[in-house]
């Protein structure tokens, strides 16, 4: 089957990118295995998952993978636009961009599905597949870059020259022989970053060792979407406003600076209510939800990832970095929050929250 119609139809779903390529073994997968070898995975063990590493295992008789790319871009400023500016309505948080709006899994899912039903309907003779929408163990970013949609950047992710890198990916494997989107004289996408270094020297806890290479244990996303203890207190400071996420290496990534907008309202910004807002969410209202509270209103987002432990956790850290002073009023309803979450009978809460205080 031709790549070409399989493109069509996944732009007709509304993805923004897709690419066709055979099953092989790809040189990033070795650098993987030393990747794993020097821990920066941290504690997220479930990518020492060999299958990470050799797709093949993932789906008997595996001889193609359809990649697809998703823009979730919106027209709202990057996080180091409104860094460190003056919100109303008391202390404020950041969010990372692709946590904004539906859980992007569901998503991407869907539209993975459909394309997979419609190569079913072209196909006359039975065949395996399987859908992932960042959902199970498979390198997405080393596909997508051999189905030549973009090039790995300093950053770690994937880059398309017009499109960026605010992009979910998700994948189609398949016991199809497709033909591939690269011909046997064709290399992927050329590496633009050049002598760029900016993505290195924005991250605030140097969590790019080098380029390319990032320690996962350092990253602001990891520390506090995967880490389940208490947040090193090395990074803390360092860690600012964020409270799910980061996004300051790709804010910073002059190949976003002109990158398209996300038509799909499932990717805005919720708004809980008329004054709450995943967008510069409110600091205390983060830190005082209760468990009940999280699961109801994180239901079908990306979020309910980092759980609620973890969502009190990071706003106490935030709120101990917003520079608030006990002489003001503005800090009262911070400062008792804090006082009850440090008396928490969860050991991560309360000693984050002590943290807090003796920073205001």
């Amino acid at each position: 089957m031709e790549t070409k119609w399989i493109t069509e139809q996944a732009h007709l779903l509304g993805f923004d990118l897709c690419g066709v390529v055979s099953a092989a073994a790809f040189p990033e997968l070795d650098y993987f295995k030393d990747w794993i070898a020097h821990g920066f995975q941290g504690e997220m063990k479930y990518l020492e998952d060999p299958r990470r590493q050799d797709p093949s295992l993932v789906l008997e008789s595996l001889r193609s993978i359809v990649v697809c790319g998703l823009n979730y871009n919106t027209e709202h400023p990057y996080s180091v636009e409104v860094a460190g500016t003056i919100h109303p309505g008391g202390a404020r948080g950041w969010i990372s961009r692709y946590a904004w709006g539906d859980d992007y899994h569901e998503v991407l899912w869907s539209k993975l599905n459909a394309l997979e039903l419609l190569l079913k309907q072209k196909v006359s003779e039975p065949f395996g597949a399987r859908a992932y929408a960042d959902t199970g163990p498979v390198p997405e970013r080393v596909l997508a870059k051999y189905a030549g949609l973009g090039w790995l950047g300093k950053n770690t992710l994937l880059l398309n020259e017009k499109l960026g890198s605010w992009l979910f990916l998700g994948v189609i494997l398949t016991s199809l022989d497709l033909v591939p989107s690269l011909t046997d004289n064709e290399r992927p996408p050329v590496d633009l970053c050049g002598n760029c270094r900016q993505c290195l020297d924005a991250c605030p806890t140097g969590a790019l060792v080098e380029p390319y290479v990032m320690d996962a244990r350092r990253c602001i996303s990891y520390l506090t979407i995967e880490l389940r203890g208490s947040i090193p207190e090395e990074f803390r400071e360092q860690m600012g406003w964020q409270v799910y996420g980061c996004d300051i290496c790709q804010d910073v990534c002059p190949y976003n600076r002109a990158a398209p907008i996300a038509p799909l309202k499932e990717f805005q910004p919720r708004d809980m209510d008329t004054d709450k807002s995943l967008l510069l969410p409110e600091l205390e209202w983060l830190a005082r939800l209760t468990e009940e509270e999280f699961r109801e209103i994180f239901r079908g987002s990306a979020m309910k990832r980092t759980k609620w432990k973890g969502m009190v956790r990071n706003a106490c850290v935030a709120l101990g970095n917003t520079g608030l002073e006990r002489s003001k009023r503005e800090a009262r309803e911070a400062i008792d929050t804090l006082e009850r979450l440090a008396k928490s009978r969860d050991e991560v809460i309360a000693e984050s929250a002590e943290w807090a205080l003796s920073r205001i």
